[in-house]
């Protein structure tokens, strides 16, 4: 077996073929299973980004060959839900039609039954490198940073793929599919479709995101030169045969076309609210997985003071996490803060329109069971604020200036890295010591954020948030290399 011409041990193809048999006897695969989709509107994102969800059976609408295109995606944290999101934006703003198709979504498939099953570990790793130092610095760091990083990883991914194929077979080939993960775009290749594009998620190059054969797109130049030399992907100091050039395009940062257009628009909001003193507007965002609850805790502490004299107002999304938003809500009620809960999709949505053009305070408490509502809220929120507080994950790469809080995953380290290069957010604040700090530096005085609003201004200028549009027209061009 080869990975772009790098040959592979038997022995790791050997043991990625037992793993993908002993999945396929586990959750009882049938390879001759069929999904043959229509599609409908998305409820909560189909009028604002034009989402239309892949449904199996023939009571939805037929799907458009012509200017259309799929999104593939996994419910896997909110890292590939929101780019996902970025695409059918862009997309969209376009004229071009985008289909949702999440593995998880159907759920009595082997591939949603294999994604629960590796969330789950994913989940809870994330948690505990959050509430043990030990652990993250001897287990999840170094798998996240390393252990995901060679070729053999792609190996094992790219067999349990073969598990979910059936979800992409019944796909029509004229159709591109955009997978913004790579399990999804491997499973796309095994089904035979020829136009697919892998969104490469991140700023450290990792085995776990290749897809031979699919068109890579990459966010930053670092990370191209990484992908395209497969540095450090095979034995210490090999140099790897490369990703050809046709497969492999910088594109910049993946970003919705709603935050591309309104940038220079909401940073001079921002600008303007530091001339007239008012109040600095937070918002954090909990992460997919529900880690740093400990920190949002402190954070949300440590502001109090700032709130209560109405020289700082908090955004807080808790996502689809009902125990965080419970554990924030009490923490928010015993520090007698002045708050707002915001619990349906249309009183977000009016609180935002009525945020980005009238003075808000207190506290803001936002929570959804819909995921695309809970996912969608901080980017609806990104707008009104004037600082994200987020670890540096997706969110590291938008246009608003950002507070970068410790990483969960060694993986994210080059995401603060990028952004505090680009100059639109800080360097990862590692220490509960350091956030404090920037914190008050942000809240009291005005040079770090005029610092971040103008570089964000000077950014959209020369493209770097244009990713999205970029990858939408390449995949349209796009006809693989059958």
């Amino acid at each position: 077996m080869k990975i772009f011409n790098n040959i592979i041990p038997s022995s790791v193809e050997r043991k990625a073929i037992r793993k993908r048999n002993s999945f396929a006897k586990k959750f009882k695969h049938d390879s001759t299973r069929r999904f043959p989709y229509t599609s409908e509107l998305n409820q909560t994102l189909g009028k604002i980004l034009g989402i239309h969800n892949l449904i199996v059976g023939p009571w939805g609408e037929p799907l458009s060959l012509k200017n259309s295109l799929v999104l593939g995606t996994i419910r896997m944290g909110y890292g590939h839900y929101r780019p996902a999101m970025a695409i059918a934006s862009a997309a969209h703003s376009m004229g071009i039609t985008p289909y949702w198709l999440d593995i998880l979504a159907y759920e009595d498939s082997t591939g949603a039954k294999i994604v629960h099953h590796i969330e789950k570990l994913y989940s809870l790793g994330s948690r505990l490198s959050q509430k043990s130092s030990l652990f993250n610095k001897l287990y999840w760091e170094p798998l996240m940073a390393e252990g995901m990083k060679k070729l053999a990883i792609n190996v094992e991914f790219s067999y349990m793929c073969e598990l979910f194929a059936p979800l992409f077979k019944d796909l029509p080939d004229s159709i591109p599919v955009i997978a913004t993960h790579a399990w999804a775009a491997l499973a796309a290749r095994k089904a035979g479709k020829n136009r697919v594009v892998n969104m490469i998620p991140d700023n450290w190059p990792l085995g776990l995101h290749l897809t031979e054969g699919a068109l890579h797109c990459v966010q930053t130049p670092s990370v191209y030169m990484g992908y395209r030399t497969l540095k450090n992907m095979g034995k210490k100091g090999k140099a790897l045969s490369p990703i050809p050039a046709r497969e492999i395009a910088m594109v910049g940062h993946n970003i919705d076309h709603e935050l591309v257009m309104n940038i220079e628009k909401d940073c001079a909001a921002r600008l303007h609210r530091i001339k007239l003193q008012k109040p600095r507007r937070f918002l954090i965002s909990i992460g997919g997985a529900g880690a740093q609850l400990e920190l949002t805790l402190a954070i949300i502490e440590h502001l109090a003071p700032y709130i209560k004299k109405e020289a700082a107002i908090l955004f807080v999304n808790c996502g689809d996490h009902k125990n965080v938003y419970d554990s924030i809500k009490k923490k928010i009620d015993s520090l007698a803060l002045p708050s707002a809960n915001y619990l349906e999709w249309d009183n977000t949505r009016a609180f935002v329109a009525k945020s980005l053009s009238s003075d808000v305070s207190g506290v803001h408490l936002f929570y959804s069971a819909n995921i695309f509502a809970a996912v969608y809220t901080t980017n609806l929120l990104m707008r009104a604020s004037d600082v994200l507080i987020t670890k540096p994950s997706e969110l590291a790469f938008y246009p608003v200036p950002k507070l970068l809080i410790k990483r969960v995953g060694g993986h994210e380290a080059w995401g603060a890295i990028r952004s505090a290069e680009v100059g639109d957010g800080t360097l990862e604040c590692e220490s509960d010591e350091h956030i404090f700090q920037t914190l008050e530096l942000l809240v009291s005085e005005n040079d770090l954020l005029a610092l971040y609003c103008e570089n964000i201004i000077k950014q959209k200028k020369i493209g770097t948030y244009d990713g999205a549009y970029n990858v939408v027209k390449l995949a349209m061009k796009w006809q693989g290399n059958a």
